[in-house]
């Protein structure tokens, strides 16, 4: 269970790393069930594919969620559009532990796209650590007659509804 919780704190750190307001908006995905493959090289995580169920309206509620967190943890969000996708850039920190990370966003959001994030850590007691964090979404279709709109099926089985995020957030340690 501990595992699977990392896992799943390691998603939503990406998705705020990416997915908080800034000077240029994400486009919504196409509404239905996508799969997510995370490849994490540079730290112990192993690879996980997790599938998500989602529409407009918990796409943008997913934005409007992580915002206020990553406005609280975040000293710098910054989003840009480019020719291929996007490109964002940003400073967090949580626990003592600074997050610096350069994430590249390519594909449609209709039937697939691609999130590449390099970062460098510090503060952390194994010393700093290099990272980079690979999603390769795929939309697979419609939502499992048992989904609702913001559930992510995580390895195993874990189900949760990203919908939950405030608690997500009262689990981080507290900022000195």
């Amino acid at each position: 269970m501990t595992r699977q919780l990392a896992l799943l704190g390691s998603a939503v750190c990406l998705v705020l790393s990416v997915g908080a307001a800034s000077a240029v908006d994400l486009p919504i995905r196409k509404p239905g069930l996508w799969e997510m493959k995370m490849v994490r090289t540079g730290g112990p995580m192993p690879e996980i594919t997790m599938q998500h169920c989602t529409d407009e309206t918990t796409d943008k509620d997913m934005s409007t969620a992580a915002s206020p967190l990553a406005k609280e943890i975040c000293s710098k969000q910054d989003i840009q559009k480019t020719a291929t996708g996007y490109v964002g850039d940003s400073v967090c920190g949580v626990a003592g532990v600074s997050v610096t990370s350069h994430t590249e966003i390519t594909g449609d959001f209709n039937s697939a796209y691609t999130v590449k994030s390099t970062s460098h850590s510090e503060g952390r007691p194994s010393g700093p650590r290099d990272a980079t964090t690979t999603v390769e979404a795929k939309w697979l279709g419609t939502c499992k007659s048992d989904q609702k709109p913001g559930d992510i099926i995580m390895p195993g089985g874990m189900k949760m509804n990203i919908k939950d995020m405030q608690k997500l957030k009262d689990l981080l340690p507290k900022q000195k």
